[in-house]
């Protein structure tokens, strides 16, 4: 049998004509690479992403999210209620729309920003391995996804982090810019179609990839067709991180788990007992010794560990010890005090006033202007031990962003500390939200872990005035201690890229 044969038997046989019924297989395979004239003749993939790229069938989550971080708690109680509603008429038919009203009527769309800060991070954790193997195994021909979600909802997604050329997906009704929770009757972007299309003269060799019980104006138009089914999608892995074609550094929203239905039902009933527990954690936190209160708060959830390699340190010199530590939480600082057993100074920039008066150790407002705050942080100094955050804002996947340098200016008694904090239902930072329910969401988490460990003081051959490094060498000797002790990666990305990727601002309140 010839390679155009073999090749033939496994793909189906090239059509004559755009409106033919497309050949079905059962299982993704590639083009044979040594069929030159069809590899050369391939223009272009179009893959459906919910049926040929994702792993789960359901859309809900996705909506929960739009629903929870773009309309509030309220909105997303509507819609789990309605949850069962949507199953009886379909998810992919009247129940879509049911979600798409509920998630997005009476939103302001030019502020809609969850598409590209909320849900690439669900979306990438739902990949499915063998499905982006199929989809990326066709190298640089051009690719273009097609999604049943509003194309608001995916095209960030789809063209950042999968780095597919485009995407066709519904488009939303809009009226003074606020949604009005209705899609658009035709389905597909007239851009990606003309680019695709070629003003409807199609050439080459299109190939599409779909799920069973979808069909979509585009496909029409692919010479071969192949199909994946729900037996094979349940075999399949989650993508690995090392494969995602852009890391995931930032995201934003409050959920740390993936609502489903389950999850989202977990959620809502342990709320009004949450409540519960945050008031005592609120409470304890404030008016106790923060060491009882963190007794408190570990027989209710929130523990903590602590690893000192420092020897013992003399905390009884003229001038206080700088601790220096990466940005997990507003908590940082606190648990810093509590891990050393003595008092500290915090120096903050940019949080709100509730969480200043709140905090049970004493916090300084720095101002970015550099002389003033180094002369803050000299003063606190002599006064007493202090602690810094150089990354200037929170980062919650495995990253180090650039460490500020002023730091290293101010003294030579640095001691680094490598914060991490694991938690299971909510996010206590937010980047676009309001910063004055970061804590409150921190000490509403049913269960919470925060670990740190208190390196070594720096060596002074590493130190500004007495070893003569650079304020920009010692910033980044001690982010890559921290990003060591951690395992995270250290990268050069700083507060302002992150706000103007997450908010579209520089983050300043």
């Amino acid at each position: 049998m010839t390679n155009k044969s073999i090749c033939s038997s496994i793909l189906g046989t090239k059509k004559g004509h755009a409106n033919a019924t497309h050949p079905i297989s059962q299982k993704f395979t590639s083009l044979d690479p040594h069929n030159k004239t069809k590899s050369e003749e391939m223009t272009s993939v179009v893959f459906h992403l919910e049926g040929a790229l994702l792993k789960s069938s359901s859309l809900f989550t996705y909506f929960m999210l739009v629903a929870l971080e773009g309309g509030g708690l309220l909105r997303a109680l509507i819609l789990f209620l309605l949850y069962p509603l949507v199953c009886l008429l379909g998810e992919r038919r009247l129940g879509l729309q049911i979600m798409v009203f509920v998630s997005f009527a009476g939103m302001k769309m030019d502020k809609f920003r969850i598409g590209s800060s909320v849900l690439p991070k669900f979306l990438l954790e739902d990949v499915g391995n063998e499905g982006f193997d199929a989809v990326m195994s066709y190298g640089d021909k051009r690719k273009i996804a097609v999604s049943e979600m509003p194309r608001v909802m995916v095209e960030c997604f789809v063209k950042d982090y999968l780095r597919v050329d485009g995407v066709e997906g519904r488009e939303l009704k809009v009226f003074c810019g606020y949604c009005l929770g209705l899609m658009e009757r035709k389905k597909g972007n007239p851009v990606v179609l003309n680019e695709f299309l070629g003003n409807g003269k199609i050439g080459g060799y299109p190939i599409g990839i779909g799920c069973l019980g979808f069909d979509d104006q585009i496909f029409s138009y692919c010479k071969e067709m192949y199909r994946v089914t729900k037996e094979e999608k349940r075999r399949w892995e989650i993508l690995p991180r090392e494969k995602y074609p852009k890391p995931l550094i930032f995201h934003d929203g409050r959920l740390a788990f993936r609502p489903t239905p389950f999850a989202s039902l977990i959620m809502f009933m342990w709320l009004p007992l949450g409540i519960f527990v945050f008031i005592i954690r609120f409470t304890c936190g404030t008016l106790l010794p923060l060491s009882i209160a963190n007794l408190v708060n570990s027989s209710t959830g929130f523990s903590s560990t602590v690893s000192i390699s420092s020897p013992t340190i003399n905390h009884n010199k003229p001038t206080g010890l700088l601790y220096v530590c990466n940005h997990r939480t507003l908590l940082d600082p606190i648990y810093i005090s509590i891990f050393i057993m003595k008092p500290l100074t915090t120096v903050t920039y940019s949080t709100s006033r509730f969480t200043d008066v709140m905090s049970p150790i004493k916090t300084v407002k720095l101002t970015r202007d550099r002389e003033k705050d180094k002369e803050v942080m000299e003063q606190e100094l002599r006064q007493g031990n202090l602690v810094v955050c150089p990354e200037g804002t929170t980062c919650r996947e495995p990253f180090l962003l650039r460490f500020s340098p002023l730091f290293a200016e101010v003294s030579d008694a640095i001691i680094p500390v490598a914060m991490d904090l694991q938690v299971s239902m909510f996010y206590g930072s937010t980047a676009s939200g309001f910063k004055w329910l970061d804590s409150i969401f921190n000490l509403l988490n049913p269960f919470a872990m925060y670990s740190a460990t208190i390196l070594e003081k720096l060596p002074t051959s590493q130190t500004c005035n007495s070893g003569r490094k650079s304020r920009i060498e010692v910033a980044n000797y001690v982010q890559k201690k921290i990003g060591e002790a951690l395992g995270f990666e250290c990268t050069c990305l700083t507060r302002k890229e992150k706000y103007m990727i997450l908010a579209g601002n520089e983050g300043i309140i």
